[in-house]
């Protein structure tokens, strides 16, 4: 039998509000060694922000991040898998679209993440 996302997924992972500063969350992804957290709205999944995202969104502007939200900073346009999905099509979507995080939902909620590191990990025990 297929291996299923909920196998390899952090589960609990770090959501924020859009409102959120990006200063804020980009030390609590610091002191917690994240580099992606879920931004929620209502209960429902808007986006994701990554290190990359504060990064090139919001520093390469000029911005210090201390007045800019998460929302500013997100990627709206996500690609999402749910927890039964088999991990072959999570691998697969990765790849496609060079993604290193992939919000895991289910009905439209958000419990899950998986991280690229966590793919390479469950393939590959013996890796960093």
């Amino acid at each position: 039998m297929a291996q299923q996302v909920r196998e390899v997924m952090t589960d609990q992972p770090l959501v924020v509000g859009p409102s959120r500063l990006v200063q804020q969350i980009a030390t609590v992804m610091r002191d917690e060694n994240i580099g992606a957290v879920l931004v929620v709205d209502n209960g429902r999944l808007r986006g994701l922000v990554t290190d990359q995202d504060l990064i090139m969104c919001i520093l390469a502007d000029g911005s210090n991040g201390t007045s800019r939200t998460v929302a500013e900073a997100c990627s709206g346009e996500l690609i999402t898998v749910a927890p039964d999905d088999d991990v072959g099509r999570a691998v697969q979507l990765m790849r496609s679209k060079a993604l290193r995080w992939l919000p895991v939902v289910d009905n439209g909620r958000p419990v899950g993440v998986i991280a690229l590191g966590d793919l390479t990990a469950e393939r590959d025990p013996d890796s960093p």
